[in-house]
């Protein structure tokens, strides 16, 4: 008889660098479409334009990578503490942390004496492992990866902010604006198309809330760049 393994892809091995990616590619998107959109409705030149969308992928990169990195490296923090109490607390009480466990298994289903077994195997196994799993909820999956975070939501920023920029180089001074607008909405909508696709979700909701989200935070922008009226140089 032959067996064959049986593996299931999981996407919540992605849920770390897919966030990251998605919200800085979002946010590279709307921020920099918005600002252009801001500008150009108070009358900037395209030349303007042009340097304040370069500025603010610049910007938006360097801001987005330092605060994914501090914001996440908080969690690895909390993460690294809570793990040495767990170990103190192994190599003072391993006995109280072996009822410990014992009780966890049982309150998932398990009756008492197979829960003893299971945790007596699990902590000689590696008992700081099984405690971080299962009683702390730390695995090697979700656990914090700043690093990580950081370099995906710079590079997802700029990647995403590219589209205003390229937009305004394709443009004829004319109609900029129109091509800015349009294109930030077809690159939002196929963001949240690809991120839902990637996070096994529905396709057309998450195209239809990036889009939608992106749609009002432009049409705001355009109206408070209107409010001004800048003359040309």
């Amino acid at each position: 008889m032959s067996y064959s393994h049986h593996l299931e892809k999981h996407f919540i091995q992605r849920a770390g660098w897919l966030r990251a990616a998605v919200l800085g590619a979002n946010d590279g998107i709307i921020s920099v479409t918005s600002l252009v959109m801001g500008m150009a409705a108070s009358g900037a030149s395209s030349h303007t334009l042009l340097i304040t969308c370069i500025a603010g992928l610049i910007s938006g990169a360097t801001s987005m990578a330092a605060g994914e990195y501090i914001s996440v490296k908080s969690q690895s923090d909390i993460e690294e503490a809570d793990l040495k109490i767990e170990a103190r607390e192994l190599e003072k009480n391993p006995h109280l942390e072996l009822k410990e466990l014992t009780q966890i298994y049982i309150h998932r289903g398990l009756d008492p004496d197979l829960a003893h077994q299971v945790a007596i195997q699990l902590t000689e196994k590696d008992a700081l492992e099984a405690h971080a799993r299962d009683e702390i909820g730390i695995n090697e999956m979700t656990a914090a990866k700043p690093l990580q975070a950081a370099g995906s939501s710079a590079l997802s920023f700029s990647i995403g902010a590219l589209f205003p920029t390229l937009s305004i180089l394709i443009s004829p001074d004319a109609y900029i604006e129109t091509v800015v607008l349009i294109v930030g909405i077809l690159s939002l909508s196929i963001l949240g198309a690809l991120s839902s696709y990637v996070a096994g979700t529905s396709i057309v909701k998450g195209s239809f809330r990036v889009a939608v989200w992106g749609i009002l935070a432009m049409a705001f922008s355009s109206w408070i760049g209107s409010l001004f009226h800048v003359t040309p140089i």
